[in-house]
Parts: C-alpha cells; structure tokens; sequence
C-alpha cells in the first residue's frame, strides 16, 4: 500500500510540454517511503482510494504544485541594515553606502559577533516566512564571515536549519562576497585564501554544495573569480555566480565556462554572456526583490533569454541589505509585474526552474515518479492565483517527503 494518496486535487505537475502548468485536473497524488509512488487523473487510479493507502487526504478541488524551490537566499546574518534603508531613501545609492563601510561588510562585524546558535535561531525565524508559503527547498549562502572559522560558523548553521525547519537545505560558499577589512591593502592575499585554504577545508568538511562570488565593480574582478572557480572544481564543488548585478563583468560568460549551475541577477547581461549561458545550460536566477528594494531600472532582458532558450528561475534573494524579503509569494509577483514572466513561467521558476538551478531536478521540482514528495497543496482556483495575490494565506498544506510539515 502507498503511504498517503491526495484525492479530490487538481495537480500543477509543473513538466514541460504539453498542457500549461502540466496541469491535471480532478487529479491524485500518492507517496510512498518519502517519494512520489504515483501521480496522474484520479479516474486512473488502479482501485479505490481507501483500498490503495494508509492514509487518503482529500482536498476540495485544491491545486497540488511541487514544493516551492527558493534557490538564492542568504538566510544566516547577524543584525540587519534597516539604517541603511533610510539612507537609500534619503538619495544614497547602494554603491556609495558600500564604499562608506556600509553594505556587506556592516552585516560582516554582526555575523562575526553572533554565535552560531544565534545565526540558526534569527534564521530560523526568516526560514519561517518562506515555509508558511509553501518553500520545502532553500538554498543558503554563507558570506558574512570572510574568514575560514565564520564561514564554518555561517554553514553550520545553515546546515542546521534543514532539522529546525523542516526544509531541504542546499548551502554554497560565498567567500568572494566582499573585501573583509583586514585584508583591504591586500586584495590578492584574501583571494588566495578563498581559493587555497577556505575552498580546500569546507569541502573536505562536507559543509558545502557549491561555490558562489559577487563579480561586480563594488565586488571581485573576473579573474579573481576565475581564480576561485578553478578551486572549486578542482575540490568537487558546483559553481555559480552574482553577475551583471549593477554592471556588465562579463561575469555570465566566465560563469558559463565553467558549466556554473547558474548565473543570479543578470540585470546587464549582454548577448554574449546569454549566448554562452544558453550553450552551457546555465540557468538565470532572476531576483526581482533586490530589483525592487534597490529601485532599479536597467530590467534583465527577459525577452532574449526567453528566445535564447536559457532556462529562468525566480528567487528570494533574502538578505538584509538588498532583499529583506521572506515571502516566496511576492517574488512569484514581482517576477510578473517587474520582470513581465507570465505567472507559468513564473511558477516553473521556482519550482522546476529553481530545482535545475541547484542541480536537483531529478529529485524536486515536478511531481513526477521517483522524485521527493514534496508538496504544497493550495487553496485557489487555478495556478496563475499564485503569482496575483499578495499577503493572501493561500497555503493549505505543505508535504516533505510525504509527511505533512
């Protein structure tokens, strides 16, 4: 017998080709040891509901999409930087707050001062924000460290958020975030680090899936980047990259070449960075909530990537200085209102989308046979209703491989 059948659902299967959202309607899903054991029409089923499981939940008419994928945030922090959203209010740009010793590197001195109980428990409660929206994957970066002991600190807790919350955590490495003050007269010898001794001990801890860097004229050049990457690789890790943010580095292409699983923000992304992006199969991680907060103008060319067939994801990007957001659901809507996705591709991109961005769409992101049961069971009349409201509490349950969190 299967563990749980969901009955009396439409499912959003979010597969690509054939019926929008791979919609099924008056459709069912069932787990089995944590994994998805069936999902297809109701009327296909091959017995009675009651005969085939232990448990049957029926669900009004609800609609069943995967389990939300938030593949960039940047939950663990100390303090916050709600000073210095007074300030951009006041007419400073995000720049000349950074080059004033504000920025990452305020959020730096209050990650080092905290304890890593107290970095798991602030996030704990930010984590919250995006599982009340149905988030069953999170990807966290560390970052706020800049040394090899917070950076561990900065992971650790990271890692244990995925018992705390209830969530699949992905954690990345951003020791290339910003210039940590001891080293500003010796940008090589904090380089060198990151690459020769930050790289080399995290991964043979086991605390990190990937490698990630802020390649930007406030942040770190290509080849320093480079330098990195080449590190990472060489120690098993994953790469991606914060590119064409604020400027165009030429990050996406460098990002690109090393087969990186995506390319974050992309604002000044040029047709070389899409090309090489869309010849290595990286992904786009559009992050519309730091376009908001940091009221820009210059909008990713979502067009170009659509014609060049570069797969996009949607994000969070929760952090407390570009991004202090912790509802999925927002970044569903910003993605439409700002960047003009439609709310399918919207979805796709934090579901599908968002799992190809952390290299796990054989495990997450579709309600297909074999992956992870995870689910977010809603109550709306259709799909596109995730992408419209806006602080509606739409989320009727949220399933982790196959149990009811």
């Amino acid at each position: 017998m299967w563990d749980t059948l969901w009955v009396d659902a439409n499912l959003a299967t979010m597969r690509e080709g054939g019926a929008p959202y791979g919609a099924i309607q008056r459709g069912a899903v069932a787990a089995k040891d944590g994994r998805i054991a069936w999902a297809g029409y109701a009327a296909d089923l091959p017995g009675h509901a009651v005969d085939l499981a232990r448990e049957v939940r029926r669900c009004d008419n609800a609609w069943i999409t995967p389990g939300l994928v938030d593949c960039h945030t940047h939950l663990v922090f100390g303090g916050d930087r709600a000073r210095e959203f007074e300030m951009r209010l006041e007419g400073k740009s995000y720049e000349e707050i950074a080059r004033a010793g504000g920025g990452i590197i305020s959020t730096v001195a209050a990650t080092r001062a905290a304890s890593r109980e107290d970095l798991a428990a602030s996030a704990a409660k930010r984590l919250a924000g995006l599982t009340r929206d149905g988030v069953t994957t999170v990807e966290i970066k560390s970052g706020y460290g800049l040394d090899l002991e917070n950076e561990i600190k900065m992971l650790e807790a990271a890692g244990e958020l995925a018992a705390r919350g209830g969530v699949r955590v992905k954690r990345t490495f951003l020791g290339l975030h910003a210039l940590p003050p001891e080293f500003k007269d010796d940008r090589a010898a904090y380089v060198q680090l990151t690459a020769d001794v930050m790289i080399p001990a995290i991964a043979a801890a086991g605390l990190a899936d990937a490698v990630d860097a802020f390649c930007e004229n406030i942040g770190f050049t290509a080849e320093e980047v480079d330098y990195v990457f080449s590190s990472a690789v060489a120690n098993g890790l994953a790469v991606k990259l914060h590119a064409e943010q604020l400027s165009n580095q030429n990050g996406a292409a460098l990002a690109a070449r090393y087969k990186a699983l995506s390319a974050d923000h992309l604002e000044y992304l040029d047709d070389a960075g899409i090309h090489a992006m869309a010849q290595a199969g990286t992904v786009a991680v559009l992050l519309p909530g730091a376009f908001y907060f940091l009221r820009e103008t210059q909008l990713p060319p979502i067009q170009k990537l659509r014609a060049a067939g570069v797969s996009m994801a949607v994000a969070s990007d929760c952090n407390p200085g570009t991004s202090p957001m912790t509802s999925p659901l927002a970044a569903l809507n910003m993605a439409c209102t700002l960047f003009r996705l439609t709310p399918e591709e919207a979805l796709a991109g934090m579901t599908r989308e968002g799992a190809r961005a952390l290299g796990m769409l054989d495990d997450a992101g579709t309600l297909d046979v074999g992956n992870a049961c995870d689910l977010a069971v809603w109550d709306v009349k259709s799909p596109a209703e995730l992408c419209y409201w806006l602080g509606a509490p739409l989320l009727r349950e949220r399933v982790l491989a196959g149990r009811v969190a």
